[in-house]
């Protein structure tokens, strides 16, 4: 009488201590293998390291690719009573610019703006995943609120150690009409080290706003279109998800944009601080004048975030892949 092959059995246990359950070899095999080729989307926070580089790659990017844009956006909230400009919109400075200035007129200014970026985008990508994973509940979740904290952090912390001096020093060239060098050795010899970092409380009100509301924003979208991490993001979500979340920011916190620039600019003396440039712009020009270079500011950050959040997504999926993390 023959008999019957045994069957390996492995017992699997189940998160309820009471319950166990006897699955044949074979099937625990073709299990595991499904677990090993779980998509990127279910491998959880990758290492600090990973946004850090992947956020540095595209703020150079981004920073490329709209820069005109920012360079006529600045140009129009330097605008006031005192300080005229030949023209009124963006379509009307990119055409005197070119006129007088030729083609890389336009990118007068970059260079500093180029250098700064690249380490801002890394050290904003990181740090909000880092705050992200330091504020996410016991089941890995996060609610709107805490990825605008996450955000806030973020950008408080790229305005002070980058963006601050990087923008002064940008907004004073453009001012000036002189290129990055030369305007350096304008501010440190007229105004010492502190006119580097002119206006960084304005700059960290500006910033820390900026990126709270643009974090919460994607990263609510981002929950909502790969159903909670189910799924990966393509390019095209990516694109989208970037350019409405700097929209949403951009109508949020123009007033901050506002007040940063003019505590930036070369007339930035007639204001005593932060709180009384609020004062004085509202006084003098009322609340329109806090949305002055709000138009040229979405044509600008609409497609810029559009460019970096799916280049950050792409670069990051891509990082990761490599890294086997």
């Amino acid at each position: 009488m023959s008999t019957i092959p045994s069957i390996p059995v492995c017992v699997i246990r189940s998160p309820l201590p009471s319950q166990q359950t006897a699955v044949p070899f074979g099937q625990q095999i073709a299990h595991t293998s499904v677990i090993a080729t779980a998509p990127a989307a279910d491998r959880g926070p990758p290492p600090f390291w990973v946004p850090l580089v992947s956020g540095m790659i595209a703020g150079g990017i981004e920073t490329i690719t709209v820069w005109p844009m920012e360079f006529i956006k600045t140009q129009l909230q330097l605008n006031s009573p005192t300080n005229p400009l030949p023209y009124n919109s963006m379509s009307s400075g990119f055409k005197w610019t070119i006129k007088n200035n030729g083609f890389l007129g336009l990118y007068r200014g970059l260079a500093p703006t180029l250098i700064g970026s690249i380490p801002k985008a890394g050290i904003r990508f990181s740090l909000n995943a880092e705050i992200k994973g330091r504020l996410r509940d016991s089941n890995g979740a996060l609610t709107p609120s805490k990825n605008f904290l996450a955000g806030l952090g973020a950008g408080v912390s790229e305005a002070l150690i980058i963006v601050a001096p990087v923008e002064t020093v940008k907004t004073k060239c453009i001012d000036m009409n002189v290129p990055f060098l030369s305007g350096m050795k304008t501010i440190l010899k007229n105004e010492g080290i502190s006119g580097v970092y002119q206006g960084a409380a304005a700059t960290a009100m500006k910033q820390g706003s900026n990126q709270g509301l643009r974090f919460m924003w994607f990263n609510e979208y981002k929950t909502f279109v790969t159903n909670n991490g189910e799924t990966q993001m393509t390019p095209l979500k990516s694109l989208f998800g970037g350019m409405s979340a700097g929209c949403f920011s951009t109508l949020g916190n123009n007033p901050f944009d506002v007040v940063k620039t003019r505590m930036q600019g070369t007339e930035a003396t007639q204001y005593k601080g932060t709180v009384d440039c609020f004062k004085q712009i509202f006084g003098k020009e009322g609340v329109g004048g806090f949305y002055k270079g709000v138009g040229p500011r979405l044509m600008r950050v609409v497609p810029g975030q559009g460019v970096i959040f799916m280049s950050f997504e792409g670069i990051q999926q891509q990082v990761r892949k490599a890294a086997g993390v």
